[in-house]
């Protein structure tokens, strides 16, 4: 028996706890799934009616999966930890975590930001307060629109891990009809691919706000890659992790898609709203906006250029109006694309 814990019971975190269901039951392996959630009304309803309607509507969940509101029971014994909950949150669930971790679990991030005031990525995090090495620690990623997969539309993702056994074992535990990972020692690259997409999703949203058309949009995704692609090799990234699932394909999806909160979020900064005011608009997280002054930061540590999160950053912070923002998304003096 396979004991996994997810921590986080949002829409993605909900959705990967009824792929690893469906994966045990289509490779007939010996799996438990506690799904852990903030409020206890949100596990009653999973366990009880085996839904979770806030955040996926009547998609139905597989039986196996029971969830609990105490984060130590949900921790204890588990040998696979995956983390759901927003970056700015992590490092204050981590303490209970520390307490209850079995000795040699793996620990897996979903998790697509930076933590703002240290510039870590959710890996750094984790080593940091749990003290687990780079064979411990997990990173899946790619284009992972939550209702889409909970849909169980076909989909594939990149799970990243410094020793290939442990990503290997970890793909094995999530791999189903409709959700099909693949393996990947570049954590570094695969984190900051999904880290910086978001940011670069809000630029394409605010396009859409302001009524600019497909030619504007497809040079921010464009030159968006190259802006993540500059700073996550400066960081030690591999160059071929950007025209993967974890880069491009995750950009594509979260640039396009209107179930993505980035985009949906930039989109409502675009017709005039202030951050507060998309904030309290948007039923969850819109990670480029807690995250992006944390990329620029990083970025600018390591003098990287990075132009549009830096209007976008601009945006977020009141320093930059809307209207003024489409003349600053391709403002670079002119060079070789590849500089």
């Amino acid at each position: 028996m396979t004991t996994i814990a997810v921590l986080g019971a949002g829409s993605w975190g909900t959705t990967f706890a009824k792929v690893l269901a469906d994966a045990a039951v289509t490779g007939g392996q010996e799996t438990s799934v506690t799904l852990w959630a903030r409020r206890a009304e949100v596990a009653a309803e999973i366990n009880g009616a085996h839904t979770n309607t806030t955040y996926l509507g009547e998609t139905a969940l597989p039986e196996m999966i029971t969830a609990t509101s105490d984060l130590a029971e949900a921790v204890t014994g588990a040998e696979i930890v995956v983390l759901a909950v927003p970056a700015q949150s992590l490092r204050s669930h981590l303490s209970v975590v520390r307490e209850n971790l079995h000795p040699a679990a793996v620990l897996v991030s979903l998790i697509k930001g930076l933590e703002r005031g240290t510039d870590l990525r959710m890996s750094e995090v984790i080593a940091e307060e749990l003290a687990v090495g780079p064979d411990r620690s997990v990173v899946i990623s790619g284009p992972n629109l939550a209702m889409e997969i909970a849909r169980e539309e076909p989909t594939a993702s990149v799970v990243a891990c410094a020793e290939a056994s442990v990503a290997e074992r970890i793909a094995a535990l999530c791999n189903n009809a409709y959700f099909r990972p693949y393996t990947n020692t570049d954590v570094i690259g695969v984190e900051i691919a999904g880290i910086v997409k978001n940011v670069i999703a809000l630029a394409v949203g605010i396009c859409d706000g302001q009524k600019l058309g497909d030619n504007s949009k497809a040079s921010v995704i464009t030159r968006g890659l190259a802006e993540t692609t500059r700073l996550a090799t400066e960081l030690g990234g591999t160059l071929e992790t950007f025209s993967g699932l974890a880069g491009l394909g995750d950009l594509v999806a979260t640039c396009a898609s209107p179930l993505s909160r980035n985009r949906s979020a930039g989109r409502l900064l675009g017709e005039g709203l202030t951050a507060e005011q998309v904030t309290e608009q948007l039923s969850q997280t819109a990670e480029g906006m807690k995250s992006g002054s944390a990329v620029v930061e990083l970025a600018r540590q390591h003098q990287v250029e990075m132009p549009i999160c830096e209007a976008v950053v601009a945006v977020l912070e009141g320093k930059l109006t809307v209207d003024r923002l489409a003349s600053l998304l391709l403002a670079r003096d002119l060079k070789a694309e590849g500089k």
